[in-house]
């Protein structure tokens, strides 16, 4: 099919926002990329769309209530005190709070989910959202640049009327928070290309391969520094060409991250925009409906035009653009040389020099072959609409029950997840085969920490954060909660259960009651202080040593 219908997501807004001074990930390169698109004309070829930005509600269908809640109110300001002091949510310094952060989440995610309505709609064959692609964010916690995962909600878009979708990433790193979120379904298969060892985020081996039903779901492609166009085409049309005849993916997602491009700040392969390029190219030769959604990217003039070629390959006219680039808002960006082209530079290929790419192809393609036929799904059609609004009640007597539902909710997934003990790393199937329980234990064990989420790395400095505080220790991130017998700080046992509520409350064994007790106060017994209402001020010392007298003989007596 040369004639492809393109929808293409773009917002104008998402060029004003900014990660803080200093900082790698730039959204002004979306900007960028779309004046260069526009310079080129290619606006005109394709719907040009601006999505509905994502509700803090359609961001729960994978990340919890407590994370987007957390998201929409955090600011520089209040960071340190909402996230326990660096202990939860934005662990680290890759993703700081900055002002417009839920905003920046809410466009990048609108942009992916309306994207993937379009092509179940039959609107489109093509849907691109280049704000999309930040694949490292988990489901309760930010990650290498990542905060919301637009990918994830898109693919459940694309779950409601494909039976199966296959996810390809092409970044720089490895997709690790997709491939969580789909790690135990045979309905999504991930496929990611990246750099592995010692490397963010520290996951991605050719031994994890998906659990349960989704075992065998999972491909990873690990690669080494300096690999070429002819080597990554070399293992990347095979690899997708196999997936393609045992799984036959009825829509495909491609994460286009360009910081495998040669000279990318962060990034350390050797690949021109031409040999990235190819793999939109191969996609859509495929004939199945595709999203097209951005990622990394750190060379910012590299980025924009990278993705302006590969817009113009999703158009089919990437033979027919001129090189030469035309005159544009940020046409100074691209000098000396002016022109539409990532070129390759003198590194090193490691993956051919010692044989090591031969190797994993052999064994990517073996692993598909042992995989069982693709899974028939039955579908049906799902209601978009609430029964409420099916049934025409009116937002405002909805909203109060709703809004009572979710505080409920929410609270009680907080106090569940808080007092459960730290799970100690999961063990394959028991009824796995043998083969299956030798390749677990050959797995790297720093890619098992990863996933648990006991270990974390940095993506600026690829080293690994050895120590996160935990809530409580030294003082820090106790969540004004209290633990059974213990000051604020002391060291915690895994199993113990916390005391959510911080009360002066307390029983006397002795006694065999509750009485109330403050530094410097004399204990109140629990039913003097309901009748006075809470004011001790109004009873002196006397009085209650007096009460308490009372209280003891009764309770002797």
């Amino acid at each position: 099919m040369s004639k492809r219908r393109v929808a293409y997501y773009c917002d104008p807004d998402v060029g004003a926002y900014t990660f803080g001074l200093g900082h790698p990930m730039k959204p002004q390169r979306m900007r960028i990329t779309h004046e260069l698109v526009s310079a080129y004309g290619m606006l005109d070829k394709m719907h040009v769309l601006r999505a509905k930005r994502a509700s803090a509600e359609a961001m729960t269908r994978f990340h919890t209530d407590e994370y987007v809640h957390f998201l929409s109110r955090v600011t520089p300001e209040t960071a340190e005190d909402l996230t326990y002091h660096g202990t939860r949510f934005l662990v680290g310094d890759d993703n700081p709070a900055w002002d417009g952060l839920f905003e920046f989440c809410s466009l990048s995610a609108g942009g992916s989910i309306e994207a993937a309505h379009r092509l179940t709609s039959g609107a489109a064959d093509i849907a691109i959202n280049w704000a999309g692609g930040l694949h490292h964010a988990k489901k309760r916690e930010a990650s290498g640049f990542c905060y919301i995962n637009d990918i994830v909600l898109g693919i459940l878009e694309l779950l409601r009327s494909y039976p199966r979708v296959l996810y390809i990433d092409i970044d720089c790193h490895h997709g690790d928070g997709v491939e969580e979120a789909f790690y135990t379904t045979d309905r999504v298969m991930t496929c990611s290309f990246h750099k592995f060892g010692e490397y963010f985020p520290g996951t991605g081996t050719q031994e994890d391969r998906g659990r349960g039903k989704g075992k065998g779901y999972a491909v990873n492609v690990p690669l080494k520094d300096g690999i070429t166009d002819e080597a990554f085409q070399s293992v990347f049309e095979p690899v997708v060409s196999k997936i393609y005849e045992v799984f036959r993916p009825q829509a495909i997602v491609l994460q286009c991250g360009a910081d495998s491009l040669a000279g990318d700040k962060l990034g350390c392969f050797n690949i021109t925009m031409e040999g990235h390029a190819n793999c939109v190219q191969f996609v859509r030769r495929l004939g199945v409906p595709f999203m097209l959604l951005g990622g990394g990217g750190y060379t910012v003039k590299n980025v924009a035009r990278t993705w302006t070629y590969e817009t113009a390959c999703a158009l089919g006219i990437q033979d027919t653009i001129d090189p030469n680039m035309p005159w544009n808002e940020y046409f100074e960006w691209f000098g000396p040389r002016y022109r539409l082209e990532v070129v390759k530079n003198n590194m090193e290929d490691l993956n051919t020099k010692d044989g090591s790419l031969d190797r994993i192809r052999e064994t990517a393609l073996r692993h598909l072959s042992e995989l069982r036929p693709a899974p028939s799904v039955g579908l049906q059609d799902v209601p978009r609409d609430s029964v409420g609004e099916h049934l025409g009640f009116s937002s405002q007597e909805q909203k109060k029950t709703d809004d009572l539902d979710e505080r409920l909710a929410q609270h009680m997934r907080f106090v569940y997840n808080l007092q459960e003990p730290p799970s100690s790393e999961e063990s394959d199937d028991p009824d796995s085969d043998s083969d299956d329980s030798a390749s677990s234990k050959r797995l790297n064990r720093s890619s098992r920490r990863t996933r648990a989420g006991k270990q974390r790395m940095s993506i600026v400095t690829n080293q690994v954060l050895h120590h996160v505080p935990k809530p409580g220790e030294n003082g820090h991130g106790d969540y004004g909660c209290g633990w059974p017998g213990e000051a604020s700080g002391a060291s915690r046992s895994s199993t113990a259960k916390r005391r959510f509520f911080q009360s002066a409350a307390q029983w006397d064994e002795r006694l065999q009651q509750v009485y109330m007790v403050d530094e410097g106060v004399t204990r109140v017994s629990v039913a003097e202080m309901m009748a006075m209402g809470g004011r001790r001020g109004e009873q002196d010392g006397s009085d209650a040593e007096e009460e308490m007298e009372v209280d003891e003989e009764e309770a002797e007596s």
